[in-house]
């Protein structure tokens, strides 16, 4: 079964562009990360395949901090906080794993285990799972 689009903007609390920045990024990674397994695109690095990724990051927290501010000069003070809050907080869990992931694969940190790498998503599970719970 799949969310609706209400659905997983009421559970992340992105705004629904922000989903569909996300999605798009997903996508253009999916393509330069299949260029560079197959070896079609060798000047490719890792930092560029996960480049789209990281925009999106950017892009995302820019639109966040423009509502929050919109909100907070509307008299919403408390739902500004608490939106800056939660995205800025999935954010940025969100970021470090791409980050990890990213170091990995460039061989740069070949110390990192995939369960210090991963352990970020598996806060981010909790939370979401919290969030998940607490709507309606």
């Amino acid at each position: 079964m799949l969310f609706s689009l209400r659905e997983l903007v009421q559970w992340l609390g992105f705004a629904p562009f922000e989903v569909f920045v996300h999605l798009l990024a997903l996508l253009v990674f999916s393509v330069l990360l299949a260029l560079r397994v197959d070896g079609l695109a060798r000047g490719l690095s890792w930092w560029a395949a996960f480049a789209p990724l990281f925009a999106a990051d950017g892009l995302s927290a820019y639109f966040t901090t423009i509502v929050a501010v919109r909100l907070f000069q509307d008299g919403e003070r408390r739902l500004a906080v608490l939106r800056l809050f939660w995205v800025l907080t999935v954010l940025s869990l969100k970021f470090v794993f791409e980050m990890l992931l990213c170091q990995k694969l460039a061989e740069q940190a070949r110390e990192l285990w995939f369960g210090l790498i991963a352990s970020p998503v598996f806060i981010l599970l909790q939370l979401l799972m919290v969030r998940a719970c607490r709507v309606n």
